[in-house]
């Protein structure tokens, strides 16, 4: 999904829906990712979305030893330049009370 997409999605969710939260994190460890996200209670009641932004993976590099009982180390080397968006909605589950991924085969019958 592109950034144009996702500020389309938000805006068509703020005029049809009542938005309860909205905001951005960003994390600094595995190169940096961003993470925009919104919560809105829809007919199926309380929905989050997340727009993830990330940087991709050029390079994995192992290292390791042959000795017994020696760790394995796993380094990643992430594009300064290249960027992957996705973006993930999640369903509020009052039994656990967490957000709860949605398959995208949920949105078929929408």
């Amino acid at each position: 999904m592109l950034q144009e997409k996702w500020q389309d999605t938000k805006n068509t969710i703020k005029d049809k829906f009542s938005v309860s939260n909205e905001g951005e994190l960003k994390i600094d460890e595995e190169g940096g990712i961003e993470i925009e996200f919104i919560e809105f209670e829809s007919p199926i009641g309380q929905i989050r979305l997340e727009f993830v932004t990330k940087p991709i993976i050029l390079e994995k590099k192992t290292n390791y030893s042959k000795r017994i009982g020696s760790e394995t180390q796993v380094t990643y080397i992430y594009s300064d330049t290249e960027r992957s968006t996705q973006m993930i909605a999640y369903k509020w589950d009052d039994l656990s009370e967490d957000w709860v991924e949605m398959e995208s085969n949920a949105f078929a019958s929408m």
